[in-house]
């Protein structure tokens, strides 16, 4: 069994900054790619940025240069430190991981339940 469990999301002005966590625990060998995807009302999810356990991380256009993503092996945990925020950025965002676990050595991606982000403006 995995779980990951997201934190951080809130209601903030235009311009302001968010720092999103996403921690992970159970029967975990080991973790690769971490990623953030995000979904607003009436749209589909999609994705905002990767971090791969080795290489360069990658953001979609519309977050790059604004937001960072960032991981914590020891930790188990992503993050995605949110800057100059826009009211299009608002969104539930969910962490997504590559996962082994101790009982199947294949990865295989678990999801977060999702926190939510608003940007006024």
């Amino acid at each position: 069994q995995v779980q990951l469990v997201e934190s951080g999301g809130g209601l903030v002005q235009a311009g302001g900054s968010l720092r999103l966590s996403c921690a992970a625990s159970g029967s975990i060998s080991k973790i690769y790619t971490m990623a953030w995807y995000r979904q607003a009302p009436g749209r589909q999810r999609e994705w905002v940025a990767t971090m791969p356990t080795i290489g360069m991380t990658m953001y979609a256009g519309s977050v790059k240069g604004r937001f960072t993503i960032s991981r914590d092996n020891a930790k188990n945990t992503v993050y995605l430190q949110m800057n100059s925020l826009k009211p299009e950025d608002t969104a539930a965002y969910y962490c997504k991981m590559a996962i082994a676990t101790t009982t199947l050595y294949d990865a295989v991606d678990y999801w977060g339940q999702g926190t939510q982000v608003t940007v006024s403006s």
